[in-house]
Order: C-alpha cells, then sequence, then structure tokens
C-alpha cells in the first residue's frame, strides 16, 4: 500500500487532535468515485494519507494528487473524486468543532 514511506510529511492519523478539532476520514476504494458535496468538506484542511485521487471538475477536466498532498476542497467546480489507483484512497479532513 503507498502509505507515503520513506518521505517526510504531515500526518493526521498518527496524531490526535486537539479537542477544538475533529477529525474525519474518507475511504475511497480501488476503481470507485465518491461525489463531490461541498458541504462535506466545509472549514476542513484534507489530507491524502494513502493512495491517489483524481479531481473531477464540472467541465471534465481532472487533477491527480499523491499520498501526502493537502488540500482544500470548498468553492471549487468539481463533480467527484475518484481513485484510479490499486489501493484504497484515504483522505483525513480536519475541521474545527
Amino acid at each position: 500500500m503507498d502509505d507515503c514511506s520513506g518521505r517526510d510529511r504531515l500526518a493526521f492519523l498518527e496524531r490526535r487532535p486537539p479537542p477544538s478539532f475533529e477529525l474525519r476520514v474518507v475511504s475511497v476504494g480501488p476503481g470507485r468515485q465518491r461525489a463531490y458535496d461541498e458541504a462535506e468538506w466545509r472549514d476542513a484542511l484534507v489530507l491524502l494519507e494513502r493512495g491517489e485521487i483524481e479531481l473531477e471538475c464540472l467541465s471534465g477536466v481532472r487533477r491527480r494528487f499523491e499520498c501526502g498532498d493537502l488540500l482544500w476542497l470548498v468553492g471549487l467546480p468539481l463533480r467527484a473524486l475518484h481513485n484510479r489507483g490499486r489501493e484504497p484512497a484515504v483522505l483525513v479532513a480536519v475541521s474545527r468543532r
């Protein structure tokens, strides 16, 4: 599994956030997609902890992100999140309570 081994990186799953923050884990299985819902990501920094993900814009253009990338998924013209990899893509969203 692509867990960013050997890279200096930020990791949210390895630490417990302070009480004023909440952590939510979203997994997208291999070959699967997840419809984009802006409300789901509001006020959250999103770290791609494992795997890779493609963000599909409303125009059909896709942008690929890899393990270790930090994302902001609010205010973007997105349609879906796609996992084209062989392993689950694990996104960790951290937001204020």
